[in-house]
C-alpha cells in the first residue's frame, strides 16, 4: 500500500547501547546466558535488551532451531553445557603463579570448575570458580588481590584441588601434560580418597 514503510528487522538496543538488529540481539543474548553461572529469567533479558518479553521468547525459540542447546527452568533460561570431560587434578603452587596455571588450563581448551583443599582434620573444604576466559582470571585475581581474604590453598601449605571440564578427551590430555611440564602436578598424600 501506498505511504507504508518497507518492513524490516526489529532493533532494539544492545550490550554496548546501541540499536542493534534481532540477529545481532540473538547473538548477544546467547553471549549473556554463557556468561551467567545461574539461569536468567524473561523479564531480565526482555529489560536488559529493551524489548518484550515475547521478543526473547521468539528469540530462544530462533536459537533452538539453529541448534543452540537452551533449557528452560523454573527460573529462567540457562545453555546447556555439553557432557564433555571431567578429571579433577591436584597441584601445588605459589600465589605467584595463580594466574600463570589458570591461564595454561583455560587456553588449552578447559573450565576450571572448582577449587577444593583436603585437610586432615577439617575434611573436604570446596569452593566454586567457574573460570573459563582470560577475563574471568583476571578478576579473580584483582579479587584476591584486593580482598583480605588468603587463597584456600594455603591453608594446605599450597596444595589443592582443580575440577577441570574440557569438550574433548584430547584438550584434557594436553591439559594434564603441560601441568606435568610446569611441575604443577602433586602426588596424593596417604590421608586423602582415592576418588576426589
Amino acid at each position: 500500500m501506498e505511504g507504508m514503510k518497507p518492513k524490516r528487522e526489529i532493533q532494539n538496543v544492545g550490550k554496548e547501547g546501541k540499536q542493534v538488529t534481532a540477529k545481532e540481539r540473538q547473538e548477544q543474548l546467547v553471549s549473556e546466558l554463557k556468561e551467567s553461572e545461574t539461569p536468567l529469567s524473561g523479564g531480565y533479558l526482555a529489560e536488559r535488551f529493551q524489548v518484550s518479553r515475547q521478543i526473547i521468547v521468539q528469540d530462544i525459540h530462533t536459537l533452538r532451531q539453529q541448534g543452540i542447546a537452551i533449557s528452560s527452568t523454573p527460573k529462567g533460561y540457562k545453555l546447556d553445557k555439553p557432557e564433555g570431560v571431567r578429571k579433577v587434578f591436584k597441584v601445588y603452587h605459589t600465589d605467584e603463579e595463580i594466574q600463570q596455571e589458570l591461564t595454561l588450563i583455560v587456553d588449552l581448551g578447559g573450565e576450571v570448575e572448582d577449587v577444593f583443599i583436603y585437610h586432615k582434620f577439617y575434611g573436604k573444604v570446596q569452593a566454586d570458580l567457574k573460570i573459563r576466559s582470560r577475563r574471568d582470571i583476571r578478576e579473580f585475581c584483582e579479587a584476591l588481590q584486593t580482598g583480605k581474604s588468603s587463597p584456600l590453598k594455603n591453608v594446605t601449605a599450597g596444595f589443592h584441588y582443580h575440577t577441570i571440564w574440557t569438550r574433548e578427551a584430547e584438550d584434557m590430555d594436553r591439559i594434564e601434560n603441560a601441568l606435568k611440564e610446569h611441575g604443577y602436578l602433586a602426588e596424593r598424600r596417604e590421608y586423602e580418597p582415592e576418588g576426589i
